[in-house]
């Protein structure tokens, strides 16, 4: 297995075929791109790429935003080394989906026009609102975004043979243009497509390394677990990967950590806005819910294909050698392609990732910038005294931005090793926390007020970031014997005093309680007008007409 890491270089098979398998598919997308970019008329197109997606493709497309590379890398890395632990995220991120289709996707499409904060807004104050739900989408964009810059660069860096900070830059400053061209150009539209190519894309991948795996063990699912138990009994540090536990469960914290986590995927998925933004897509609620349904075959199916991935990685490659390699658990899927198929299947699945962070970067920066432009610019600066023109003029300008400053953050996160897992958990928290309640309460209970829910997104925002700020992922974490290293970010510091490193159990309960106090306490009489139509329209789409015109 010398040959499995090039030691000297730090990379995984041949260089040259990996930049050839990522030049074509970006060559690919951008004609792509182009093409979608000549039905970019107004807003409409711009933001919901026209509401003409079907379905079926806002299936795919969804199944694109939300496989990110933490589902693709990060998850066969986790049910490598961890086994059953480990495949408790594909089941929490599964799950979350149900809440998606029975509490949000048809009532969001028939009641907003582009943004999660056109629904908050609809029956209260158009200002405070707007703005603290603009905040709340940009902080769980920019966290998401800056996560998977600095995948995106470890994974380009380590797959193309790139050394040197300098180097890792480049990369990821050309990473980051291309998913600001992507958006600029392309707007909703042309990102719809680029999901779906990517999505197929990884579906497929998947599919074959799943076949691939199962080939080696006599399509016997029971040989390959036992090959994996195997190879993780006799590892430097030996685990029962096919029993609870392995990861979390040592402990009595540990377990509320893991309901912790487990609390924050299944109520994050619902509150993420990029995810949300989707469902503006469509034509009609139906075709909400359709997507819906097409996501969590689509999603299911990819899961259990990372079941088997995972597993065969931890029985052909082990856990010793995917922990020594760069990246880490991260590296489990990308070594389990090369001990298969050489540096051919190894490009191909390097591709595909690498296709999967670019889609998921363009779905993140378009939901950004719309809300900076339409929740910002044009109903809070300009009073809803905007062109549709101007708005997106604004919405382009905004995306350069945050492509500029997710480049920055991101070539600072790569370089100092910042822990990818802790940012997405932080996106996912966030969205749990300050996202959810609020929409939960605007459509389910009439009497919820404007201080209830900016209570409610700030309390959940500000509870959220102090708790993580103040957990053993930002500092304190015990050092771990088999890599003599802290798993915080801060290395020589211990300012921790909160045990969880995932604040959902006490963040999104509490968002819950500030939103029903602020109600409560708020001398403000909710519109019952209002609330009778914001019913009416969410619940049966009589109405839903009026709020995407104009």
């Amino acid at each position: 297995m010398s040959e499995l890491l090039a030691v000297d270089s730090g990379t995984i098979g041949e260089p040259a075929v990996n930049i050839s398998i990522f030049g074509a598919f970006v060559l690919v997308t951008l004609f792509i791109t182009f093409r979608a970019s000549r039905n970019n008329k107004s807003a409409a197109d711009y933001y919901a790429a026209g509401r003409n997606i079907s379905g079926t493709q806002n299936g795919l497309a969804i199944a694109g935003d939300y496989l990110s590379a933490a589902s693709f890398l990060g998850i066969a890395g986790a049910i490598a080394v961890y086994g059953y632990d480990g495949f408790l995220y594909s089941i929490g991120f599964l799950v979350a989906w149900l809440v998606a289709l029975l509490l949000v996707a048809e009532l969001m499409r028939n009641t907003a026009r582009f943004t999660m904060a056109d629904v908050l807004a609809f029956r209260m104050r158009q200002r405070p609102v707007r703005m603290a739900a603009a905040i709340s989408t940009l902080t769980v964009s920019l966290f998401y975004l800056l996560a998977q810059m600095a995948g995106a660069g470890g994974l380009v860096t380590l797959l193309l043979g790139v050394s040197g900070e300098a180097a890792q830059a480049v990369v990821v400053t050309i990473v980051g243009a291309l998913m600001i061209f992507y958006v600029l150009v392309g707007g909703m539209r042309g990102t719809t497509y680029v999901q779906i190519i990517k999505a197929s894309l990884l579906i497929i991948g998947a599919f074959v390394m799943t076949v691939w795996v199962l080939g080696e063990y006599g399509f016997n699912l029971s040989s390959l677990l036992g090959g994996a138990a195997e190879n993780a009994a006799g590892a430097a540090t030996p685990r029962d990967v096919l029993a609870p536990g392995a990861q979390y469960g040592a402990t009595g914290t540990s377990k509320l950590d893991f309901v912790s986590l487990g609390l924050a995927l299944v109520l994050g998925t619902a509150g993420l806005p990029h995810v949300l933004m989707r469902f503006y897509t469509v034509p009609t609620a139906k075709d909400a819910r359709r997507s819906v349904v097409w996501a969590i075959w689509l999603i299911g199916i990819f899961y259990l294909f990372s079941l088997v991935i995972g597993y065969g990685a931890g029985a052909l490659v082990g856990a010793d050698r995917i922990l020594a390699a760069p990246g880490a658990v991260n590296a489990a899927a990308p070594l389990l392609a090369f001990e298969l198929g050489g540096t051919v299947l190894l490009g191909i699945i390097a591709g595909v990732a690498f296709a999967t962070i670019l889609a998921v970067v363009a779905g993140l920066t378009i939901t950004a910038s719309a809300s900076f432009a339409h929740d910002v610019y044009a109903s809070v600066l300009k009073k809803g005294q905007v062109t549709g023109n101007g708005e997106v003029r604004v919405a382009r300008i905004t995306a350069i931005v945050i492509g500029a400053i997710s480049i920055g953050l991101g070539i600072l996160a790569l370089q100092a090793g910042l822990n990818i897992a802790f940012l997405v958990a932080l996106a996912f928290a966030v969205a749990a926390s300050a996202n959810l309640p609020t929409i939960l309460y605007t459509l389910f209970w009439r009497n919820f007020t404007t201080q209830g829910a900016l209570w409610s997104i700030y309390g959940g925002l500000i509870a959220c970031v102090t708790l993580i700020v103040f957990s053993p992922v930002v500092s304190g974490a015990p050092v771990v014997e088999a890599t003599g290293k802290s798993p915080s970010l801060f290395q020589d510091v211990d300012f921790s005093w909160f045990p969880l490193n995932n604040p959902g159990l006490v963040s999104i309960p509490l968002s819950f309680f500030l939103g029903w106090l602020g109600s409560k306490l708020s001398k403000e009489r909710p519109d019952e007008l209002k609330s009778a139509e914001l019913e009416v329209r969410a619940f049966t789409g009589i109405g839903a007409e009026k709020a995407v015109q104009h």
